[in-house]
């Protein structure tokens, strides 16, 4: 069987682009802001706050959750979310080991 072009990057490549995609659309930047912001679980503010269809917000939460980064619990016919804050620190340092390994020279080119 042939090789797909992921397999040609490490594991923590890999992990980098999928993270980085999930952070590639404005409105789940907006959701993780305002979950930084209220540090609390929430549950339908979103639609108020963002101003967006409740399909599309559900649509940009399952995007955050496959990647672990929010996590939800159902309280009756809610589902509340809030920041998984040990997978906010593994992102976070996914990021900083690639933003470190820049040696800070300049003259380049």
């Amino acid at each position: 069987m042939g090789v797909t072009k992921t397999d040609l990057f490490t594991e923590k490549q890999n992990e980098l682009a999928r993270v980085a995609k999930v952070f590639a659309h404005p409105a789940r930047v907006a959701i993780l802001e305002f979950l930084i912001q209220s540090n609390s679980c929430i549950n339908g503010d979103l639609v108020q706050e963002l101003g967006l269809a409740q399909a599309t917000i559900s649509q940009h939460l399952r995007e955050l959750k496959e990647i672990g980064i929010i996590k939800g619990s159902i309280e009756g016919v809610s589902v509340n979310y809030c920041i998984d804050a040990i997978r906010w620190a593994e992102i976070q340092n996914l990021f900083q080991e690639l933003f470190s390994g820049f040696p800070k020279i300049s003259g380049c080119c």
